[in-house]
């Protein structure tokens, strides 16, 4: 049995990054010979098996032929006399189409390794074009290594541009977007993965909504950068500095969907945008099928957002109403998240990143003092329904009142 080390564990150890998980490919054996071997069957579509004392897969090389549109569209071939190379070659980059044997040693028959050390995403082959979620993989590699300098080779650009034209990206299912998105989302420039869809005009397909953030004015004296599309990215970078929730990451990233809609004669003004912004949000929740603890706190986000930038501005009792419409009163609560999406939102804007942002800590301490109140006299006494409700309020501006003149 010849076993070699492939794909993204060869690339972070040549890059000097920790090894998360471990996938190997398999030469010269059968699906048979593997189960005789103690390997447990775990593959849907090609034959993948797991090592019986560490776990970890071993693929059986294999040749992949493109028969149908999409990235499901395709024939498997495996069998023993399948080469390394021949395996090697129907990866997407090159970075990713390197080989180690159990010794250590390097097996790099397309490149790889220079391209590495340029930094450089290279498609391997033309069957490159075959397969549309490589777009979204690019665009994800782009915002895991981007803080390392990592750029698209010119050739690959086009390529997935001419992808672009000729459809493919038009077959990627919401599950495999979503999935993409969630991974980008959690890396360390996740601004990165929209910017590279943008460059090969896949934007505008897969995210409509953010693509028609791009070129539309803010006014400049809250908005240096102007432009909206810019000001998403500049917060959704933010986000990821204040937060490792992927939940606040995408909160800061949709906040201000409502200007991509407001009527250019209004420009540069988007009164009303947050408002605006809340059946696009939905439609897209439901398009990409979006988890509802990454829907929620979106949607918070862009309704009040705006309240929360203004809260020195705000009466005692709009601030205690929002924070209800929170649910910060509750025993489990989000208003963290909140806050921090919204710090990323107000620090979201050129030459204002390092800017503090003391609303997050008035609100903080307002949630906390109207928490605190002594409701017991309330609902033990004679009051019913909606008036015991109105009377917990009143409780809660007061000690809202009581903690913002005290600050």
């Amino acid at each position: 049995m010849e076993i070699y080390l492939v794909g993204g564990a060869v690339r972070d150890k040549l890059l000097g990054l920790p090894v998360k998980e471990r996938d190997w490919v398999v030469l010269g054996e059968t699906p048979e010979s593997m189960v005789q071997q103690g390997y447990r069957p775990v593959g849907k579509d090609f034959p993948v098996f797991l090592h019986p004392q560490s776990h970890e897969e071993y693929a059986l090389a294999r040749t992949e032929r493109k028969t149908a549109p999409g990235y499901k569209g395709f024939t498997i071939h495996a069998s023993p006399d399948v080469s390394l190379e021949q395996d090697l070659i129907r990866r997407d980059l090159t970075i990713n189409a390197m080989a180690m044997t159990t010794q250590g040693r390097l097996i790099d028959p397309y490149g790889g390794q220079i391209d590495l050390e340029k930094r450089v995403f290279r498609h391997i082959s033309p069957a490159f074009a075959e397969d549309p979620v490589r777009i979204l993989r690019i665009a994800r590699f782009a915002a895991r290594y981007g803080h390392l300098g990592f750029t698209l080779a010119d050739e690959t650009r086009a390529l997935m541009q001419s992808m672009v034209r000729a459809g493919e990206v038009d077959h990627l299912v919401p599950e495999r977007v979503w999935a993409e998105l969630f991974k980008a989302l959690n890396e360390k420039s996740p601004s990165a993965f929209f910017y590279t869809l943008k460059d090969c005009a896949a934007l505008d397909i897969i995210f409509p909504e953010i693509q028609h953030l791009f070129g539309v004015p803010q006014p400049e004296k809250h908005h240096p950068e102007v432009d909206t599309g810019i000001h998403t990215m500049l917060c959704l970078e933010q986000a990821a500095l204040l937060s490792s929730s992927p939940e606040v990451r995408f909160a800061a990233l949709v906040h201000d969907l409502g200007k991509g809609v407001t009527p250019s004669a209004d420009w540069p003004n988007h009164y009303g945008h947050e408002k605006q912004g809340l059946p696009i949000l939905e439609q897209l929740c439901i398009r990409l099928r979006v988890p509802n603890s990454f829907k929620s706190l979106a949607m918070q986000v862009m309704q009040y957002h705006t309240h929360c930038h203004r809260v020195f501005e705000l009466r005692a009792s709009t601030i205690t109403d929002m924070l209800a419409a929170l649910g910060a009163f509750k025993p489990r609560h989000n208003l963290s998240d909140f806050l921090q999406a919204c710090e990323a939102d107000a620090k979201g804007r050129t030459g204002l990143e390092n800017a503090r942002y003391p609303q997050a800590e008035l609100l903080s301490g307002a949630a906390k003092a109207a928490a605190l109140v002594d409701t017991s006299s309330i609902l033990n006494g004679e009051l019913k329904g909606a008036q015991i409700g109105e009377a917990i309020r009143c409780l809660r501006i007061k000690a809202v009142a009581e903690f913002i003149k005290s600050e």
